[in-house]
């Protein structure tokens, strides 16, 4: 059953997906293309020093990326769900509402961890031909905190679809936006290095919440 689920996210997502890999590897390809060229401008040991010195990281077109590819795909997931009202009938299948649930949410965070790789990937294939590897960690390490908020806007936007009064909505876009912020505090190399386990553990705990959205429909709670 718990497949049959995967399968059926994997049909609404697919298209999407696809398209998030495009846009989010384009606008990192672009950040790569404007360092090759202050690369063949200024040279490579020029671009080291002003990494060094002023903490430059030259990818900061990427910084909200993928919080937007992590709320489009909630979005995509599971606005058509709440729409159609076809959240009562998954819930009647023959299967545990709480895994159904958090498969559902698992189906996403794999799309989106399958697109930031893929991000990743296409940085580090350009990265380590012109720079060492203690300033490609820079830049990996400025990044790692716009991936998770990806994935906290994912979780927070899901719940937020999935909640079915419009009031709780509301508050949950503001404790939403308030959460995100926590994710852009600072862009400096390896700010959030100490944090950043405990900011991963965090992220994935933000799944609950759609638990307590879906027990809410299951009550009976509506506008």
């Amino acid at each position: 059953m718990l497949k049959a689920i995967l399968y059926k996210e994997w049909i609404k997502l697919r298209w999407y997906a696809l398209l998030a890999v495009l846009v989010t590897t384009g606008v990192a390809a672009y950040c790569l293309l404007r360092m090759d060229r202050a690369v063949t401008l200024r040279g490579a040991g020029h671009i080291w020093e002003v990494m060094v010195l002023k903490n430059a990281i030259f990818i900061d077109y990427l910084q909200f990326v993928p919080l937007l590819a992590g709320v489009l795909t909630a979005l995509v997931q599971f606005m058509p769900e709440m729409q159609r009202k076809c959240l009562k009938l998954t819930l009647h299948l023959p299967c545990s509402q709480q895994r159904m649930v958090f498969t559902m949410l698992a189906a996403g965070v794999l799309v989106l961890v399958a697109c930031f790789a893929v991000n990743v990937l296409v940085m580090l294939a350009y990265l380590t031909t012109v720079l060492p590897a203690g300033l490609t960690l820079n830049i990996l390490s400025a990044a790692a905190p716009w991936y998770l908020a990806g994935l906290a806007g994912y979780l927070l936007t899901a719940w937020v679809c999935l909640e079915p009064t419009w009031r709780v909505r509301v508050a949950g876009l503001l404790v939403g936006a308030l959460v995100v912020r926590v994710y852009f505090l600072s862009a400096v190399p390896h700010a959030y290095d100490s944090f950043l386990p405990w900011l991963a553990v965090f992220t994935l705990a933000l799944s609950l919440l759609s638990w307590l959205s879906v027990t809410r429909f299951k009550a009976g709670r509506q506008d």
